[in-house]
């Protein structure tokens, strides 16, 4: 673990230098413990594959601090000495959400589908089979509000980014982009090969939080029919 500034503002929390579950098992580890034992001036984390950037305001850090010692070397000290801390926790405490994601896949929902199952020799039905059964883990968010980044795609449909990327994929689409999967919250360009839709929105303006999916959840994709798609829509799915 190696702790160093991130800026004048922040401090970012490094644990490893590869994506690895173990790595993403200790920064939402120390996540957690922040979030129980926040710092004075502690605005909030962002967490990415292999580290964690802490925010804070450094006058409230001051203020409320040690005097004679900077605002940064207070936080550096007060997450060193918090991540020996949750080092100890016991992995079973540690507390994961695991969220059902439906997804209609192919067709108009997925028009990658087909050339994904080329690239791998496989039928639509299999890439279907094959990308539905894992539990997947949450790294991060980015790209976009609410955009996941998924651990534990099969190494059999890893599959290149398209050569072209869309100006525009639609809300809900599920893609995959090399080792990972992923789905968009909203509508944008992208370049990942997009397989299926879900009708759940991923990112919720008005709830708090904003984002269906936080860093360290798991997540199941359930295939469901193009009927059904429609239902939920209809319905306005919105189960946790």
């Amino acid at each position: 673990m190696r702790i160093e500034p991130f800026g004048e503002l922040a401090v970012r929390v490094i644990f490893g230098n590869r994506m690895d579950p173990a790595v993403q098992q200790r920064i939402n580890r120390l996540a957690q413990f922040v979030d129980q034992h926040p710092f004075p001036g502690f605005i909030e984390y962002v967490p990415a594959y292999t580290n964690i950037v802490f925010y804070y305001d450094p006058y409230l850090v001051m203020k409320h601090g040690k005097k004679g010692i900077s605002a940064q070397r207070q936080v550096i000290d007060y997450l060193a000495a918090l991540s020996k801390r949750a080092a100890c926790q016991p992995e079973e405490r540690i507390k994961r959400r695991t969220v059902r994601i439906p997804v209609c896949y192919g067709g108009g929902f997925g028009p990658d589908l087909d050339e994904v199952a080329a690239y791998h020799g496989l039928s639509p039905e299999a890439v279907i089979a094959k990308h539905s059964a894992p539990v997947y883990l949450v790294y991060m968010l980015g790209f976009a509000p609410g955009f996941p980044f998924l651990g534990g795609l099969p190494e059999e449909l890893a599959t290149p980014r398209r050569s072209a990327p869309r100006l525009r994929i639609a809300a809900g689409s599920v893609g995959i982009a090399g080792r990972q999967t992923g789905a968009y919250p909203l509508s944008s360009p992208g370049g990942w090969q997009i397989i299926g839709r879900t009708p759940r929105p991923l990112f919720l303006p008005d709830a708090h939080p904003p984002t269906l999916l936080r860093a360290g959840d798991h997540v199941l994709f359930d295939p469901i029919s193009e009927r059904e798609y429609e239902r939920l829509i209809h319905e306005g799915v919105r189960e946790k």
